[in-house]
């Protein structure tokens, strides 16, 4: 009985002394981590479950070991940081593997990268056709970024010469049915607001998972009971309609008064309510 306990106290104190390192030495994807770091992560676990479970060796030698494969990774990175020249020795560089629309293969060998691995890499970005690629670059941590030619990119607004609004993110004002009061404070609303539109769905805020603020000040909720129907935010699309309604509505005016300098009136309020109306969509969500 003894034993058992020892091992609890030893693996409790590893566990510990493990969960400081890693919140020190930072946080990363395992896809992101470079070579050195997961020989070292490896290595740190092997040695916790070893000082846990071997209660005949030496608790404070296996810390001592724990504690030597924590500094010198954190130096190491600490020394990345100040030089690049040592970013590249513990981490590489990135390479270049197709430009201007050209796969190099000489790189490809440098790299043990077969014309499949590629092909393999390109449909993971969704990109499926091979003429379409301008720049690929295999980056340090193995992931490949990819550069399509101008005309197979994404249409944004920016290519429509459209403005759009900034947006920022929606806030969480309630989680696990618990009422987020950072939240609604910044999103700009009140606890009393909160239940009304809550009372408004018919829910209740312990039936509540999740509820967000967007940017226009629409409330959406998730509920635990999955078989509840909640209707999404109509508040923008209502909006929408009643300016197209004005819209439509000025232009009918224009056609129908016999007076041309009110018809002019009526046309050009109708013309810029129609802009008003596009840059509008902008803010739906459609």
């Amino acid at each position: 009985m003894e034993d058992w306990l020892n091992i609890l106290v030893r693996a409790l104190g590893a566990i510990t002394v493990m969960f400081i390192f890693t919140r020190i030495l930072g946080k990363r994807q395992i896809s992101q981590l470079t070579f050195f770091e997961y020989i070292t992560g490896i290595t740190i676990g092997d040695l916790a479950g070893f000082i846990s479970t071997d209660i005949e060796a030496n608790y404070l030698h296996g810390l001592s070991a724990l504690m030597m494969w924590f500094i010198i990774p954190f130096t190491i990175e600490w020394w990345m940081m100040k030089q690049r020249r040592m970013r590249i020795v513990f981490e590489g560089k990135d390479r270049v593997l197709i430009q201007d629309g050209k796969i190099l293969e000489d790189n490809l060998k440098k790299e043990r990268i077969t014309g499949d691995e590629l092909l393999e890499q390109l449909r993971m970005k969704d990109v499926f056709d091979l003429t379409e690629v301008e720049y690929a670059v295999l980056e340090t941590s193995g992931a490949l970024s990819v550069l399509l030619k101008p005309e197979f990119r994404p249409l944004t607004p920016l290519h429509m010469q459209m403005k759009v609004p900034g947006e920022r993110q929606p806030i969480e004002v309630i989680m696990d049915g618990e009422v987020l009061n950072e939240g609604l404070r910044l999103a700009g609303f009140t606890r009393e607001w909160l239940f009304t539109e809550l009372d408004k769905l018919g829910v209740t805020q312990a039936n509540v998972f999740l509820a967000q603020v967007d940017a226009f000040g629409q409330l959406y909720v998730d509920v635990y009971d999955d078989t509840l129907e909640i209707p999404l935010p109509q508040a923008l699309f209502l909006l929408y309609a009643n300016l197209k309604k004005v819209q439509a509505d000025l232009e009918l005016f224009a056609l129908a008064t016999q007076n041309k300098v009110v018809s002019t009136m009526y046309g050009d309020c109708a013309q810029q309510m129609d802009d008003v109306v596009e840059s509008f969509k902008t803010m739906i969500r459609t």
